[in-house]
């Protein structure tokens, strides 16, 4: 289904083309700006999605040019995903691919399973969820309520490891009676809802008046339906395709060369894939995961805007440009806002996660709850914390078992000298109990990268104590001349007992 190639091409197949006369093979979902007063079921609230002019940054940011957001967190569902999930599922439904009763599979960062979970739910499927354990805890919750089932998968795998979130989908898929993928990455109806719906919306928003529009770049459908859309009637809009450093969808690739690992979610792939046009996107920006959390927290403070954060890579994004291309008065800009914080609640929207992954100093947790603290200004050591053995991959299920009868709440692993993950008995127990890992397998298939590490001689008990109030364990490291990590000590709730 899927196949490594090089970035540089492209993979869409479809043969649209601006001023095309060609008639269309794919179905339609016709724009309706006026919504129905009573609706048949959440589906059709899908869409229609408000676009909001941003005063408060456009001000603070010293821009003459105009920023709207097209609000996608408002769609029923709480992402522009929710589109694709009722335009996937519907389309299926009509061609006969599918029938209710059915069992669904998508591989997902989260929102097109909950947009497809929402769909299916009311349309009367099962529906199982493959997606990287980066994925906040918020979206599996989310998903399992409405009745899908969740299988996690290693973040760091490429697509086309046998336990990627694409090849697991796939595999069952395979083990499954009448069960099906949509596959969002090469479904056609993934950029058909945005080239009928939002590309439309934006263009009767805006009264056919738009420059640059801006959008997070996923499997980039939502770029490409938008882009194909508005440039049939407005082909000198600039579309805008916003990556982050680590994924390969920018063009040129000379853009890719920087490669790390990000935190934001929803948004960049370590492969192209087949839903999104790249020859209808005008330029490309890059971002990280530091502007982009801290704009998405600018943008629900300053303008109340409940979105993720893609959103505020979207924005920054869009900022950076226009101040670069000193972009004037009378200029329209466009962000999409892909997502609401409602999945990010103990992500981003924490500034305890902010802190601990790098994105803040450590200053902006001395607030006043810090100030009166009766472990203010208690160095680290006082709390005689417990100093841990150093582990590495080699660690096995087995030897992971006898650590945790100790009452160790957790493993940390070192690769290369650096803390990378951990493992926690919870999941490693789950793993053992399904017959996924045996005493003699390594237990880094089980690990996780949640985990909160903090440096031993920068925090006092207060730091830690804040840490704790969101976490039932806190990793403190030391490091050697090398900065390799030598010494790793354990915190939890009950080392402060004796301090209240």
């Amino acid at each position: 289904m899927y196949a490594r190639q090089d970035p540089s091409l492209d993979t869409i197949k479809c043969s649209w083309k601006v001023g095309t006369t060609e008639k269309t093979p794919h179905s339609e979902d016709k724009f309706c700006p006026m919504p129905p007063k009573i609706m048949d079921s959440v589906l059709d609230a899908i869409g229609r999605t408000p676009l909001v002019r941003l005063n408060n940054i456009m001000k603070a940011e010293g821009l003459k040019c105009e920023l709207l957001a097209k609000c996608e967190f408002l769609n029923a569902g709480g992402s522009v995903k929710d589109r694709i999930g009722r335009r996937m599922l519907l389309d299926a439904e009509n061609s006969g691919r599918i029938k209710p009763g059915d069992t669904l599979i998508e591989a997902t960062s989260g929102n097109t399973g909950i947009g497809l979970s929402l769909a299916a739910a009311i349309r009367g499927y099962n529906m199982i969820i493959t997606l990287p354990e980066k994925m906040s805890t918020e979206k599996t919750d989310v998903l399992q309520a409405l009745g899908a089932k969740i299988v996690r998968t290693p973040t760091e795998v490429d697509f086309d490891h046998p336990e990627s979130h694409i090849s697991q989908a796939i595999k069952l898929q395979k083990e499954i009676p009448n069960s099906h993928i949509l596959d969002q990455y090469i479904n056609p109806s993934n950029p058909l809802a945005h080239y009928d719906g939002t590309g439309a919306e934006i263009l009767y928003q805006c009264d056919n008046k738009v420059d640059y529009v801006f959008v997070g770049t996923g499997t980039g459908g939502t770029i490409t339906g938008i882009a194909r859309k508005i440039k049939e009637h407005l082909p000198s809009c600039k579309i805008v395709g916003v990556d982050p450093y680590g994924s390969i969808l920018a063009m040129p690739q000379s853009k890719n060369e920087r490669m790390e690992s990000y935190q934001v979610e929803g948004v960049g792939y370590d492969f192209v894939p087949r839903s999104i046009d790249r020859t209808v996107i005008d330029d490309w920006v890059k971002n990280t995961d530091v502007p982009t959390f801290q704009m998405a927290r600018r943008l629900i403070r300053e303008e109340g805007l409940f979105c993720g954060g893609s959103s505020g890579q979207v924005v920054d994004a869009a900022i950076r440009y226009a101040k670069e291309h000193n972009l004037g008065e009378g200029v329209r800009i466009v962000c999409v806002l892909a997502d609401n914080l409602r999945n990010y609640i103990t992500k981003f929207v924490s500034k305890e996660w902010m802190v601990a992954k790098g994105f803040y100093e450590f200053d902006q947790l001395k607030d006043e709850e810090y100030e009166k603290s009766k472990l203010k200004g208690v160095h680290v050591d006082q709390l005689k914390l417990n100093k841990m053995k150093l582990y590495t991959e080699a660690l096995t299920v087995g030897e992971a078992l006898e650590e945790f009868k100790r009452g160790i709440p957790g493993i940390p692993l070192l690769v290369k000298g650096q803390l990378y993950s951990t493992v926690y008995p919870e999941k490693l127990m789950r793993a053992i109990q399904v017959k996924e890992l045996s005493y003699a397998d390594p237990a880094y298939k089980a690990w996780s990268r949640e985990q909160v590490v903090i440096p031993y001689d920068k925090v006092d008990g207060a730091i830690v104590a804040k840490f704790l109030e969101r976490n039932k364990v806190v990793f403190l490291t030391k490091n050697d001349e090398n900065g390799n990590v030598n010494e790793i000590y354990y915190a939890t709730n009950q080392d402060l007992l004796p301090f209240y």
